[in-house]
């Protein structure tokens, strides 16, 4: 779960210098999570939620498979 979180971290500031961009992208509503929040879909409470958003994000970069 840490490693997820922290490759959760690590992305959002590669792809928002912003602190305050990074945070408001996490709060922001996203189709690619049912229309909920990444914030709302990490807090899922399984580990697959916080995967989802890692995969996203690293797709996103275009570091995904």
């Amino acid at each position: 779960r840490l490693s997820y979180v922290l490759g959760i971290y690590k992305a959002l500031q590669l792809l928002f210098p912003d602190h305050a961009q990074a945070d408001a992208w996490m709060s922001k509503p996203n189709q690619a999570f049912g229309g909920r929040s990444a914030l709302a879909h990490t807090l899922g409470g399984k580990v697959v939620d916080l995967a989802a958003v890692r995969v996203y994000l690293d797709a996103v970069r275009g570091q995904g498979a």
